[in-house]
């Protein structure tokens, strides 16, 4: 995580107010060191403390069968909901999701939203609105959009068909 925030192990150990030697022995797993010294570590990596924590090995290669994952998540007053397609490895910049976007008549959001990743969509059946930055785009299944997350969009329905917009999120870094 160090190397992917592009730090230096003598800027995190600065940073932390401890040497470089230690900072060095903890990544490698030659030492084991005290909950406060992790705490500072992760805060300097801007990470939970639960993933300092965590032993687990990055896995190559991860399966998520349909019937594994959480079906979908949210409200009709969010004017969509989502599942998401892969549990996010702590190494990867990238989250993959579907977001199912409402039929017309339901309750609809009307506000856009912002977010720090950058979004890469494909429409995987029906059609939307893609509203970016003040301007309205119609898509349809088998179009594709990449875009800053950072200015404001909004997917809307265009009929009374659910759409489903294969989304994937991307760490700007």
């Amino acid at each position: 995580m160090r190397l992917r925030r592009k730090k230096t192990q003598q800027q995190i150990a600065d940073q932390c107010g401890i040497s470089k030697s230690l900072l060095s022995k903890i990544e490698n797993g030659q030492t084991a060191s005290a909950v406060a010294t992790l705490s500072k570590i992760s805060e300097a990596l801007d990470v939970p403390l639960a993933w300092v924590l965590d032993d687990k090995m990055e896995q190559e290669l991860v399966l998520l069968k349909k019937e594994n994952r959480q079906s979908q998540v949210g409200d009709a007053s969010m004017g969509y909901s989502y599942e998401l397609l892969a549990n996010r490895s702590q190494y990867s910049g990238i989250e993959p999701t579907i977001v199912h976007v409402n039929p017309k008549d339901v309750n609809q959001r009307t506000e856009p939203f912002t977010h720090s990743q950058d979004e890469f969509i494909y429409i995987i059946k029906g059609s939307i609105y893609l509203y970016y930055d003040g301007n309205k785009h119609y898509m349809e299944t088998g179009d594709s959009a990449y875009f800053q997350g950072s200015k404001p969009h909004l997917f809307m329905p265009v009929s009374n068909e659910e759409a489903q917009v294969l989304t994937c999120f991307i760490d700007r870094t």
